[in-house]
């Protein structure tokens, strides 16, 4: 609109006041109001209060009197204008108003070429920038504010979206597009708008098609953000189309506070707004607030109630009059200039000559923002981004005939059950756990809160994206024949979705074309570009696709995971060497002799079990030293070094037997598998092929986050494309999702999970981002995890055939023989050696025993009697063969003196014979 002519056809209206001029020694300031609406009607009473209290203190304006002019705009943004342009002509020095912000966008205008400041404290669009309007002042916290109070609300709650019903003007259009910011702050969002025609224009027709569709959309909860003839006209409508019963949440501005502040409500309107949520401006008590409430009735005569707006009228005018104040004395003069951009534009009929510039606007304009007062609605003044200071509300909640505070919001600790003025003294806390209200009775009169939306009325089905999987159609296929699905996700959803408290229609689409398995990432994005409502099947939670869509709760575990061929590592006769290196048995063999030959030497000099011919000296060693092996040495050490030396190699010992038994033990127990690919990390490094399956996320997830070349990546599409390509080496390994990987071993025991699963993840439905759908799936599935349902629905489904039978398994995990056979035969060889050896030893003591005696026919001819002598002999004990031995050696050293003696006697007697016959003959 052409400012210029708007001001000129205006003009012709104000032809009584072109000529006014304002009286020595007072100072006029207007108001623009339509005086027919509640707030009207209450500034009006108290701004003409304000202007008594301000006229009968001669310390305020220093005996000059503040004239008041109230111009009635009557809903009428023209006559609004013709009003300030009014005013403009007779020396005004401020104007209170306009009440709604589609007259101030035009009139700061005005305000700004003519330096006359504007004042509102209803006027409360958040878009009215001061940058842009800087003599236009808003008196009371804007709706930037209640927006953000409604916003903090609905999150508060739980809500993820709401509806906007407004009337369709500057005011209300802003700012609910002020609360969608506000909930996109805090993740939720206006799901649908409905506009409405402003006060006085809306009808009923009108009102119940909006709310008509409305109660289509599924979101119930509902911001009405309105005036009170249309506001009220709304809930009557909403009840009779059944919308005020339990289920739905509503939320309005301070319209309806200031209805139930000021009018009496009939059982009628009472019976419409039950249960609703409504802000009030909070004013905190004081002393002034009590004694002009006292009054109010006087000064209303009883015709309407005080409402928060009616306090700001009255601080209003105050704080005009304290800029006004300081503006006198500071020096200043009332004095009005001609216009230049108003040059030749005096002639004619209009007389724009007539409108003036306030030559000290700019400094009573600063005087202004410059306030520090106390005034009914508490401390009064400005921040530096000219909003008032500390902006508050009430949180009512409206009940019966009548209503409560559940709470209080405000800009310094969001919601509280603490008055805002009590908080202001403590550090400011708005974390999630902070935030608090009372409890609230909804509409319907239910205590329980409502869950904020139902299932759509449209008649339209949900439409269900389902994957055309080719392979492991376990978890998701096509009946044959049929459009029908089945499969362990199917039954999952189902089982979840019986279990809301709606019907939801919704019917499967197949996605693919059941020549390979579909790509999931198309799958998810369809989604976005509403093709699907929702998509069901074995669907990957990762992050780049919660980025765009809302998932379940898991109902699966995932992750991806690498499979490889392997072949079990054979054991062999030698098993038991393998412990241990071979250095690592000749450092140990050689420590043996060492801690051996050192006892003994410190041993030597004073134990005699140390001590002898040098033989049994060297066995004394090798036996000590290898005894020690199994703590079974019989020599005592005496000496205190000997004992500190055995002591510490008893410790080494130790350890090496525990460290040699749970290395043997893991060798021959655990199964040991050759395979190149030790892990992901094995994998990455190497140059490998490796092989993932046709539309997972493997793909994206291996070239975007392991940086792997996409030239080593190969597509497979089946168990069976898996298995050849790993039996060939066209690939080194796959990289899958755990869930397929076991059901794939199940089938091929030739493989084998290597390494540890790399990413944790599962598998959740599909939704539209903040989809109420998503929530109560959410819920319904930890229902059936809590329940068992779930787990029965997998044992259906994945409970697959393991590799062999239970008893073959535990049959390999049992040690064989083979294992062990070089011990034994280590053992067996020692023992027959010892034996034969024994034998020897024994025989060549037999024979000694037993020598040929002088009755060779008797021995020799019975071998039998000769074994049973050998038996019997090697039955005694050795002491008794020793003592026997000795019996034996002295009888026969016996007979072999008497025979000697005998020889002996024999000879003397030749002799003495000789001797005699030699003396006969001699």
């Amino acid at each position: 609109m052409n400012l210029v002519w708007l001001v000129s056809l205006s003009v012709l209206f104000v032809g009584a006041f072109s000529e006014a001029i304002s009286k020595p020694g007072v100072v006029n300031i207007g108001a623009i109001f339509t005086v027919g609406t509640i707030n009207g009607r209450v500034a009006k009473i108290a701004m003409e209060a304000a202007v008594d209290d301000v006229n009968s203190d001669p310390n305020v304006l220093g005996g000059r009197k503040l004239v008041l002019s109230l111009h009635d705009s009557n809903f009428s943004g023209f006559l609004g204008i013709v009003g300030a342009l009014q005013y403009m002509e007779t020396d005004t020095v401020a104007i209170i108003g306009p009440q709604h912000s589609g007259m101030a966008h035009v009139l700061s205008h005005l305000a700004n070429e003519l330096h006359v400041p504007f004042l509102s404290f209803t006027a409360l669009d958040p878009t009215l920038s001061p940058l842009q309007y800087p003599y236009f002042v808003q008196t009371a916290p804007n709706d930037l504010f209640q927006m953000t109070a409604i916003a903090e609300m609905v999150s508060y709650y739980g809500y993820m979206e709401v509806t906007a019903v407004f009337s369709d003007d500057d005011q209300s259009r802003n700012g609910i597009t002020t609360l969608g910011d506000k909930l996109a702050e805090r993740r939720c969002k206006i799901s649908f708008k409905s506009a409405v025609p402003p006060d006085p224009l809306a009808t009923r027709e009108q009102v119940m098609d909006e709310l008509v569709k409305v109660r289509m959309m599924e979101s119930r909860v509902i911001v009405l953000h309105t005036y009170s003839k249309t506001g009220l006209l709304v809930f009557d409508v909403a009840q009779e189309l059944g919308m005020m019963e339990s289920g739905y949440v509503w939320i309005t501005s301070t319209w309806l506070s200031n209805v139930l502040d000021s009018t009496p409500v009939s059982p009628n309107t009472s019976s419409s707004i039950q249960g609703v949520l409504t802000l009030r401006p909070h004013t905190p008590n004081s002393e002034m607030k009590r004694v002009f409430t006292s009054r109010w009735n006087k000064l209303s005569n009883g015709s309407i109630g005080l409402n928060p707006y009616g306090l700001y009228a009255y601080d209003t005018v105050w704080m005009i009059a304290n800029a006004i104040k300081l503006f006198f004395d500071r020096g200043g003069t009332i004095s009005f200039s001609n216009n230049s951009n108003l040059n030749g534009l005096g002639g004619g009929a209009l007389n724009l000559s007539a409108l003036s510039t306030f030559d000290g606007g700019k400094q009573l304009l600063s005087n202004i923002l410059a306030t520090n007062m106390t005034g009914l609605t508490g401390p009064s003044g400005f921040n530096p981004d000219r909003s008032v200071i500390h902006p508050s509300y009430d949180i009512i909640n409206v009940i019966g005939t009548g209503f409560r505070e559940i709470g209080y919001w405000s800009n310094y600790s969001g919601l509280s059950v603490v008055p805002p003025e009590t908080l202001y003294g403590k550090p400011p806390n708005r974390s999630s756990s902070n935030q608090q209200l009372f409890s609230v009775l909804w509409p319907g009169g239910t205590e329980i809160q409502p869950r904020g939306w139902v299932f759509p009325n449209n008649g339209r089905q949900l439409r269900i994206g389902v994957p055309k999987r080719v392979s492991y159609q376990e978890f998701v296929s096509q009946v044959e024949g049929t459009d029908m699905v089945q499969g362990y996700c199917i039954d999952v959803f189902l089982a979840a979705i019986k279990l809301l408290p709606y019907a939801v229609p919704y019917k499967f689409i197949l996605f693919g074309d059941g020549h390979k398995n579909p790509n999931y990432a198309e799958l998810v994005n369809m989604i976005t570009s509403n093709v699907f409502d929702a998509a069901v099947g074995d669907i990957a939670i990762v992050t780049n696709r919660t980025k765009i869509v809302d998932f379940t709760q898991p109902y699966a575990e995932s992750g991806l995971v690498i499979v490889a061929p392997v072949k079990k590592l054979r054991s062999n006769a030698w098993a038991f060497l393998r412990p241990f290196t071979p250095l690592m048995w000749g450092v140990t063999a050689a420590f043996f002799l060492t801690v051996g030959v050192v006892v003994w030497i410190l041993e030597h000099r004073i134990n005699d079990e140390f001590r002898g011919p040098p033989k049994k000296q060297i066995i004394t060693i090798l036996w000590f030293s290898f005894s020690t092996m199994f703590f079974a040495h019989r020599e005592n050490t005496v000496s205190t070094l000997g004992r500190l030396v055995l002591i510490i190699w008893l410790f080494v010992v130790l350890i090496i037997n525990s460290s040699y038994t749970a290395s043997l033990t893991s060798i021959l127990t655990v199964q040991q598998l050759s395979s190149p690919v030790k892990g992901i990390d094995s994998l990455i490094t190497s140059n490998e092929p490796i092989g993932y399956q046709i539309g997972s996320f493997a793909e994206n997830y291996l070239i975007e986050e392991l940086n792997v070349a996409k030239s080593r990546l190969i597509a497979l599409g089946s168990p069976e494309a898996y298995r050849t390509a790993l039996e060939k080496g066209t690939v080194a390994a796959v990289v899958d999702e755990r869930p397929y990987v076991e059901i794939f071993l199940s089938d091929y025991c030739r493989f084998q999970i290597v390494g540890q699963e790399f990413t944790k993840s599962g598998w959740g439905f599909a939704f539209p981002r903040d989809s109420p759908l998503a929530i109560d799936m959410s819920t319904a599935i930890l229902t059936l995890s809590e329940n068992g349902d779930l787990q029965k629905i997998h044992d259906k489904w994945l409970n697959k055939r393991g590799c062999g039978s239970q008893s073959s398994q535990n049959q390999s995990d049992q040690l064989q023989l083979q294992s062990f056979w070089g011990l034994f035969l280590i053992c067996g060889i020692a023992c027959l050696l010892a034996l034969i050896i024994y034998l020897c030893l024994m025989l060549r003591q037999f024979s000694q025993h037993y020598t040929d005696s002088s009755e060779p026919s008797r021995h020799g001819s019975s071998r039998s009697a000769r074994l049973q002598k050998f038996l019997s002999f090697a039955d005694e004990r050795e002491e008794i063969w020793k003592s026997e031995s000795k019996r034996k050696r002295m009888e026969m050293l016996s007979r072999a003196n008497e025979r000697e003696l005998e020889s002996m006697d024999g000879s003397k007697r030749v002799a003495d014979i000789c001797h005699e016959k030699y003396n006969v003959d001699t």
